[in-house]
Formats: structure tokens, C-alpha cells, sequence
């Protein structure tokens, strides 16, 4: 007898036009199809018989496709089967992975896009779920170390990079294993890149105090930094906060409800009225409209110089200011308001 949760495929047949049937598997419950990787019910064999065979030879045809048809169901019954207990249906292995690898990228926050570009250069656009090895994810951890940028071709991939990266990747070899893509937990064998300590440097209370008191040329660069190093939030959730995130908590006070890009998490931030502030006037769509990556390279650092802040400082590492070990929130809201 069959699991209940084991698909059970049935032969169907189904009226086509010179009165012929076509004959299809019908899964239930449905199965995921391994080159869409979507659920599916049906599989048409491309096999057609007689709906009324008039002569012996008609009757006789019919037998012989009903039967090759019945061999192809009890063979995919047992691929079912033994899907269920971790083993891979044949066709699995032909499946394609960067397909599969495509589609999870664009689920996740944007390092998961940028690693499959990374592979996609990798396996030259072509990688099966076969080809998906031990020895082939060691040579593209070793790829990683020594490529470079996408979006400077003529710099190296960082060590940390080429570490977050991997470690991406092995996050979607976990996920492919769980829903038995492939068979063996590949991730067992791998070694992950380890991180370089690397000097950051913060934002110092003096400094945050100058930038908040210089005038910046493109006003929503202003608030929206500020707003991050009060909150905290990455720049690609300052980008896609909308003032529907924006709302009364439980207590009646406001507060931001959000899902963390990076983390996928839901949060909740309670606002102050400086940071309201920065928020501007409210509206509808986006909180901080005009505001993009590209005003986080030379927009951010002519800011920054004109504030006469000299240090490299990414709008990334500027959230993460020093003052959380000499300054209470309240005291940092007061000199940004």
C-alpha cells in the first residue's frame, strides 16, 4: 500500500481530434515537474490509440500502446516512491539547475542574484542537477577566490566577498537537498571561505554631529542616511520603505513594520518624532521617493568631504556608527534633529 503522502499516478486518456485519445499519467496529489519546477498533475506520453478501433489491427495497436503506456506508469510509480524515500527520479539529474538556481535568486534579497551570475559565468550558462558535484562546487569556491567583479571587471572579488558568497551558495545547495533535488547533502563536504578581520571605519558622535549640520545638494541623501544610522536599516530596506510600513503599533505609538531584505524577518522598529521627521511629510508609495545605490558612491562621499569627514565611509558601514558605545539614542536624535 502507498504512503498518503505518495503520489499516485493513474493512465488517463483523453478525446483529441480524429477520433483518437491521447493517452497522459495523472499524478495526485500533484508532483513537482523537475524542469519547470513547478506542480504539476499531468505527463502526456505523446502515445495516441483508436477511441473505436473498427478492425483486428486497430484493436491490436491499441493493446500494444495501452500496454507500453502501462510500463511507462508502473515505472514512474516506483520513481515516486522512491523520490519519497530520497532518492532521485531519473529525470532529475537532467533537470536544469541554473534554471532552478535563477528562479531562487530572485526569491531572495540581491546577494542571491549576483551569486548566480557568479555561477552562471562559472559553468559557461549550462549546469544540470547531475553535474552538480563535490568536485564542482570546490573548483567554483576556487573561482570565487580568484575572479573578479562583476561590475569592475578589472578588480578582484574580495576574500569576504568571495566568503559571503559561497556561503550564499551552500544556502541554496541546502535548499535544493531539502526538496530532494539532489541527492546527497553536498554542503557535508564542502569547506567554507573564511573571513579576513578587516578595519571598518565608523562614524564617530563628532562626525555624525558635522554631517548632520552640513547641507547636502540632494536633500532625500540626507534623510535618508540619517534615518539609517538612527535605525539602522540597510540601504536596500531604506529604498523599498513605504509608508504603509509606517503605522501605530499595539501601544498607539508609531512604528515601522518591515521585512528585512537581507534576513527575510519581519521587525518591528519603534519611531521617534525626529525620525518621522526625516521621513518627511506623509503620502503614499515609497518613504524616501528618488532615493537609489547611485547616490551612495560620489553624491555620499562629496557630503561626506564637504562635512570634512576624510576616512572612507560606505553608506553601508555609516549605520553601524560608533555611538552606541558612548551615546544613549536620545542624546543622538538631538543633535540630528
Amino acid at each position: 500500500m502507498l504512503p498518503s503522502t505518495c503520489s499516485k499516478v493513474s493512465l488517463r486518456q483523453r478525446p483529441i481530434k480524429d477520433d483518437r485519445l491521447s493517452l497522459y499519467l495523472d499524478y495526485y496529489p500533484p508532483i513537482r515537474n523537475p524542469k519547470t519546477m513547478k506542480m504539476s498533475r499531468r505527463e502526456y506520453l505523446g502515445f495516441y490509440i483508436y477511441a473505436k478501433p473498427r478492425t483486428k489491427a486497430q484493436k491490436e495497436y491499441n493493446d500494444a500502446i495501452i500496454m507500453r503506456a502501462e510500463i511507462i506508469r508502473c515505472r514512474r510509480q516506483e520513481a515516486v516512491i522512491n523520490n519519497e524515500f530520497g532518492f532521485m527520479d531519473r529525470e532529475q539529474p537532467k533537470a536544469d539547475f541554473l534554471e532552478y538556481f535563477e528562479m531562487k535568486s530572485k526569491r531572495h534579497y540581491q546577494k542571491w542574484e549576483i551569486v548566480y551570475l557568479h555561477f552562471k559565468r562559472f559553468t559557461n550558462g549550462k549546469c544540470t542537477f547531475g553535474e552538480v558535484t563535490v568536485d564542482l562546487c570546490n573548483r567554483f569556491w576556487e573561482y570565487l577566490l580568484s575572479t573578479t567583479q562583476l561590475r569592475h571587471p578589472k578588480l578582484m572579488l574580495t576574500v569576504n566577498s568571495a566568503a559571503g558568497y559561497f556561503s550564499t551558495f551552500r544556502a541554496l545547495l541546502k535548499e535544493a537537498y531539502k526538496e530532494r533535488l539532489i541527492k546527497e547533502n553536498i554542503n557535508d563536504f564542502l569547506e567554507a571561505i573564511e573571513y579576513e578581520e578587516v578595519k571598518k571605519n565608523f562614524l564617530t558622535a563628532e562626525e555624525v554631529k558635522a554631517l548632520a549640520r552640513t547641507p547636502c545638494e540632494i536633500d532625500v541623501l540626507k534623510r535618508a542616511s540619517l534615518f539609517s544610522i538612527l535605525t539602522g536599516l540597510r540601504i536596500s530596506d531604506i529604498i523599498s520603505l513605504k509608508w504603509d510600513d509606517i503605522r501605530l503599533d499595539a501601544d498607539g505609538e508609531m512604528a515601522m513594520f518591515i521585512r528585512i531584505q537581507k534576513t527575510q524577518k519581519e521587525s518591528i522598529h519603534p519611531l521617534s518624532p525626529e525620525m518621522l521627521a526625516l521621513c518627511g511629510e506623509r503620502s503614499f508609495g515609497l518613504v524616501f521617493k528618488g532615493f537609489n545605490r547611485s547616490m551612495a558612491q560620489y553624491p555620499l562621499k562629496e557630503w561626506l568631504k564637504a562635512a570634512g569627514i576624510t576616512k572612507r565611509v560606505t553608506f553601508h558601514i555609516a549605520r553601524h556608527y560608533e555611538l552606541s558605545l558612548s551615546l544613549n539614542l536620545n542624546s543622538l536624535q538631538r543633535f540630528v534633529s
